[in-house]
């Protein structure tokens, strides 16, 4: 399967892309990537990990007022994080990632201040950065738990702008859940209780079948931009209820997962000033499921832009008002009461330097990520990244330690 996949990536990328038609436009890339651990984890020897991508998109302007856009991705992996089955996935609901799926199929309708969204799409609330408290219709691929990729969702978005307002209403009648690492792979930690060797096996669940919504109000004006949201509807990051089913040898442990209902308020602020961007974001987080916490997410940050340089630090701080969960997959909250901070260096046109962190406020989890940049000619693009991660068991950063990692990847563009 492999290697099937990769030369359909090869042939796609070294075959010449057809004219651009009137009101067509289409762009996409084949990008080769290589991961590297030094570290064995407990339940996962492989230390070497390759992935294929081959991501196209298209865009067609119907009239001045309809566009429609469509992107598809085709996936191979040597580590079996990708579903060998080529049916044409469109609902990213697969425990594994699908070989074949629609990444985005969506039509966009503008008349004057109105603007719907209609579709699978990718629909991104919030200010602030690394973490986004308010930015509940954004599920995310964690294969690589630190190197996660957005998820798009099926639903109606509609928009209604004036100069100093705009009005953001969302309708999701499909619930997307975000993709959580694979069971028998290093970025699932074993739970404290569970021996080893151990087979896990993700259980099956039923997802929510009722629908969310939310409405979010910007303001601009008086050199400040704000905004109030209210998100009801479920959490896309489940609960997970480790459940002993085999005592043999190995034994075997069922992964439940349970995404609970959420209600959401939310708002965020961005304000410039002479030295710096001060930006903040928080959300209230209630359930009225009886394992799950009611909590306050927020975080605060600086941002500059100094010459080449974009700077950015702040703070993501969670207050529980009720204690309520066991164990959750949660890296939002996981990355919570830490000092984050992100810089980007622009050497020139062709390359340039990017860096991220976080620190817990306890010294018990860490993670620093650098990453190099270089293009090379029209379509070549070359990157070296970087992953250190260390801290405590007991810490959600830190139980990633043994997955510090250097990915190198080959892209080409088209």
């Amino acid at each position: 399967m492999f290697r099937s996949t990769a030369v359909v990536l090869i042939a796609v990328a070294a075959s010449p892309p057809p004219a651009d038609a009137q009101g067509l436009t289409h762009r996409g890339f084949a990008d080769l990537k290589a991961v590297v651990f030094p570290q064995e984890a407990p339940n996962d020897p492989q230390t070497l990990v390759i992935d294929l991508l081959l991501r196209g998109e298209v865009i067609a302007t119907a009239t001045d007022w309809l566009q429609i856009a469509a992107g598809a991705d085709l996936r191979g992996n040597t580590h079996d994080q990708v579903d060998h089955r080529w049916d044409v996935d469109l609902s990213d609901r697969t425990p594994r990632r699908p070989l074949l799926s629609i990444r985005r199929l969506a039509a966009t309708l503008h008349r004057g201040p109105v603007v719907i969204d209609a579709g699978k799409q990718f629909i991104r609330w919030g200010k602030t950065d690394i973490v986004t408290p308010t930015d509940r219709f954004a599920p995310r691929d964690y294969a690589y738990v630190f190197d996660s990729e957005f998820l798009a969702v099926a639903g109606v978005r509609g928009m209604i702008s004036t100069a100093s307002d705009s009005v953001d209403v969302v309708w999701v009648p499909r619930f997307t859940p975000s993709r959580t690492p694979h069971p028998d792979r290093r970025w699932t930690v074993l739970p404290e209780n569970v021996p080893v060797p151990v087979v896990l096996i993700e259980a099956a669940m039923p997802v929510p079948d009722r629908s969310q919504v939310g409405v979010r109000w910007n303001r601009t004006g008086g050199g400040l931009e704000w905004s109030l949201s209210l998100f009801d509807g479920f959490n896309h990051l489940p609960a997970i209820e480790p459940q002993p089913a085999d005592p043999g040898a190995p034994p075997v442990v069922f992964l439940a997962k349970r995404f609970p209902a959420l209600r959401m308020y939310g708002g965020d602020l961005a304000l410039p000033t002479r030295w710096f961007t001060l930006k903040a974001e928080a959300g209230l987080f209630t359930s009225p499921d009886i394992s799950t916490d009611n909590y306050v997410l927020y975080v605060v940050q600086l941002e500059r832009q100094t010459g080449e340089w974009l700077i950015i630090a702040g703070y993501a701080g969670e207050a529980v008002t009720t204690r309520r969960a066991d164990r959750t997959f949660a890296p939002d909250r996981g990355t919570a009461r830490s000092i984050l901070g992100r810089a980007s260096y622009t050497i020139d046109a062709a390359r340039h330097l990017a860096f991220e962190g976080a620190v817990r406020e306890n010294g018990g989890g860490q993670y620093a990520k650098a990453e190099f940049s270089e293009a090379r000619g029209e379509h070549w693009r070359w990157t070296l990244t970087g992953t250190v991660i260390g801290g405590r068991d007991d810490d959600f950063l830190g139980q990633y330690r043994r997955n510090s990692h250097l990915t190198a990847s080959l892209r080409y563009s088209f």
